[in-house]
């Protein structure tokens, strides 16, 4: 499949980074819609969307070049002997990104923000992170196109078919896996994980807005995506490991325990809320202190008519 999709004398614009945009600027939307149902000014999402594209990208170059993918793909070994590709991120179609260094830069553009206009952190965080969940589900169709990030070999009937040309490791070898082998879809997997932690991050801060305090939702985000991403490794035989654990894998843990200690100490002294019962319970207890404990219950019908007859 062609990675490129229009061509303009000189400059080619390619489905990844098309993709790439089209959920960052819906994530704009939704976070606009978002600040305003909070009584923000959905003004400082636009601002925020140039600072998000700009340090995102940089942050998924950064991670890209300083990793060492296996399977032969360009990494750190590659780079520090050829500097100048560094910045050539456009090249190939946008393979040389990486997901774990956009959400880093993306949370260095929201700090350096919020600093400056003077806003609330944690609470913007909350605003743009649903979004962030819909622009990764949509991105991850560029992964598609370019015939990259699949995993291993499946006669599950969503696999999907992978050129010679985009092959690495053993499977470069046709004779032992032909043309119509079909390969794990872990864009597939990753994009419909994050369609499905943009929905619950929408339902629960909705569900439970009076509950819910500045930066839970982001905290609910970092918990949502490295769930999906520590199984969606698993697939993924070209991953970038330490110590033959993927890197990814260990990043979404150390992610996922961040976000549980996170919520913890933010929600440690949580009351549950108040209900019937425990009205009724207050209620019973403030009669004696009123000094109302002896007071007797009204007599029963029949006894009003007997002592209406006697008197």
């Amino acid at each position: 499949m062609d990675p490129t999709a229009l061509r303009i004398g000189p400059i080619t614009i390619y489905w990844y980074g098309l993709l790439i945009v089209t959920g960052a600027v819906l994530a704009a939307f939704l976070a606009a819609a978002e600040a305003r149902r909070r009584g923000e000014d959905p003004e400082h999402v636009w601002n925020l969307l140039t600072w998000c594209l700009l340090l995102g990208i940089i942050g998924a170059r950064l991670y890209h070049v300083f990793s060492s993918p296996a399977g032969g793909f360009t990494g750190w070994d590659y780079y520090r002997k050829n500097p100048i590709e560094i910045i050539a991120f456009w090249k190939g179609g946008f393979r040389g990104l990486g997901i774990y260094g956009a959400i880093a830069g993306g949370v260095v553009a929201i700090f350096l923000y919020a600093r400056v206009a003077k806003l609330n952190f944690w609470r913007w965080s909350d605003i743009v992170a649903p979004g962030m969940l819909l622009a990764q589900a949509i991105g991850r169709w560029g992964n598609y196109i370019n015939q990259e990030l699949y995993g291993p070999p499946t006669t599950l009937p969503w696999g999907i078919t992978i050129d010679g040309l985009h092959r690495f490791g053993p499977y470069i070898d046709l004779n032992q896996y032909p043309l119509e082998t079909k390969f794990h879809p872990t864009f597939l997997y990753e994009s419909l994980w994050n369609l499905l932690g943009f929905l619950l991050l929408i339902w629960l801060g909705r569900r439970f807005a009076n509950r819910l305090r500045d930066g839970d939702i982001v905290a609910a985000y970092l918990l949502t995506y490295s769930v999906g991403r520590l199984w969606v490794e698993i697939f993924r035989p070209d991953a970038w490991a330490i110590a033959a654990i993927p890197t990814a894998q260990i990043i979404a843990l150390v992610l996922m325990a961040a976000s549980l200690a996170f919520l913890f100490i933010r929600h440690r002294d949580w009351q549950p809320p108040e209900t019937w019962i425990t009205r009724k319970t207050a209620a019973a207890a403030a009669l004696p202190a009123a000094g109302l404990d002896d007071v007797s219950p009204p007599p029963a019908s029949d006894e009003v008519n007997t002592a209406a007859a006697e008197g």
